[in-house]
């Protein structure tokens, strides 16, 4: 029989997983740094829960689940696998309505979509959103940004660039240009400019029906400088009354992120970013990384009419989503994902059979005292445990011969440092922590 992994999805070595577990602990800090609560939800919702949610190209991208019996073997679903982490959560809030807002919350999960794999891209894969719920305050919009900033940052990528856009410029540059008919395919056509050019983009759009005339007045828009201030000003000339209010929501936000230590530089106000999922309402914004073929790290934005479509009652809301499996790719391919060969810090040995329950004993107490201790689990002489310590990486090994046991004691040896110490059981774990 052949075994093969399913499309798209990974199997985790040890040594992987360690360097996952760490960069997730860095995240995790950020966003406990910042007040945001932990809180998790199932892998699968119903599916009327998660579909028209995402757009025609997202509903089709879902992993659905059979029904039980009859309905299952005509083909019928009424379940999937989540597609991300905002939408279980918006379900999530409508069903709470006792939780206080603003309710600040971070969840990191795998999530599952059938796309095509590539690189930094799966069809299983880990998803760290941090959410504001309750508040339609700019001030929830920029802790956002700055969080992910900061998380980003000590995940050893200080030189990202946030952009920034807000559906309501979007959709006034649709109406300003007559496309009031094609606003999301233009959108879609625009977003685009990075991969396929302003050539390619102006073929698009011409394909909706857009004449020169009205491809022109589009590029007056999208061709504003890059920047804060001046990208805005120059923005807000061609737009109407909508257009102008997203246009003063991007000051206030900026303003509230520079306060928040975000640096400036780290900030760009882009026309042409849409982000694609439909249940965003207002700023929009995603990081990328200059010089690194990776698309985007992070993305997120405010989406205040979601909850609504479960309870009937509108609740703002804003988050966003750290990229994680790509940065972990990024710092794999670099060669800085530093993690220890092994998760333990000692291999306790066996001398023999007659001295088993001493090392048994040895390790328990390096245990209890917080050391990260391995017993040698096989019936083999000294020299093959020893080899086992070097292949795994092992820094400590400890030894408990006749005499060490006799005495209570325990010989430690120092492979880094090419030395030995015997010493009282109960002192190994503080000479273990102290080198």
């Amino acid at each position: 029989m052949s075994v093969h992994l399913a499309k798209g999805v990974r199997d985790y070595l040890p040594e992987q997983m360690r360097g996952r577990h760490a960069v997730m602990a860095t995240v995790r800090a950020v966003f406990d740094r910042f007040g945001f609560e932990p809180l998790d939800t199932p892998a699968f919702e119903r599916l009327d829960t998660l579909t028209g949610k995402y757009g025609d190209e997202g509903d089709k991208l879902m992993f659905r689940i059979l029904q039980r019996g009859e309905g299952g073997e005509a083909g019928l679903a009424d379940q999937a696998l989540r597609y991300d982490l905002t939408v279980p959560l918006a379900r999530f809030v409508a069903m709470h309505p006792e939780l206080r807002l603003p309710f600040k919350r971070w969840q990191m999960a795998p999530v599952w979509r059938a796309e095509r794999a590539q690189r930094g891209r799966f069809r299983e894969f880990y998803q760290c959103d941090a959410d504001i719920v309750g508040t339609t305050s700019p001030m929830a919009d920029a802790e956002c940004l700055a969080v992910a900033s900061t998380a980003i940052t000590e995940l050893g990528f200080p030189d990202h660039v946030v952009r920034l856009n807000d559906r309501r410029i979007l959709r006034a540059m649709a109406r300003a240009v007559g496309a009031h008919d094609h606003e999301l395919p233009l959108l879609i056509a625009v977003d685009k400019l990075d991969k396929i050019g302003r050539d390619g983009v102006s073929a698009e759009v011409r394909r909706l029906g857009l004449d020169d005339d009205a491809i022109a007045r589009l590029w007056q828009i999208l061709d504003v400088p890059r920047g804060h201030a001046d990208t805005l000003d120059a923005l807000a000339v061609h737009l109407d009354d909508e257009g102008r209010a997203g246009v003063d929501t991007l000051r206030e936000v900026l303003r509230i992120a520079f306060a928040l230590g975000v640096a400036p530089e780290r900030l760009q106000v882009d026309p042409t970013l849409a982000r694609g999922l439909d249940y965003y309402t207002g700023p929009v914004f995603e990081t990328v990384l200059p010089g690194r073929n990776m698309g985007s790290v992070s993305g997120g934005g405010r989406y205040d009419g979601l909850v609504g479509m479960f309870c009937g009652r509108q609740i703002p809301c804003v988050g966003v989503s750290i990229g994680i499996e790509r940065l972990l790719v990024l710092l794999e391919e670099e060669g800085r994902l530093e993690v220890a060969s092994t998760a333990a810090d000692v291999l306790v040995t066996v001398h023999d059979d007659d001295h088993r329950d001493a090392a048994l004993a040895a390790v328990a107490a390096l245990r209890a005292a917080g050391v990260r201790a391995e017993v040698f689990l096989d019936d083999k002489k000294l020299k093959a445990q020893l080899k086992y310590a070097n292949a795994r990486g092992y820094r400590w090994v400890a030894f408990v011969g006749p005499e060490e046991a006799a005495a209570g004691q325990v010989t430690l040896k120092d492979f880094a440092a090419g030395k030995q110490v015997t010493v009282p059981l109960h002192e190994a774990a503080s000479v273990i922590g102290m080198e």
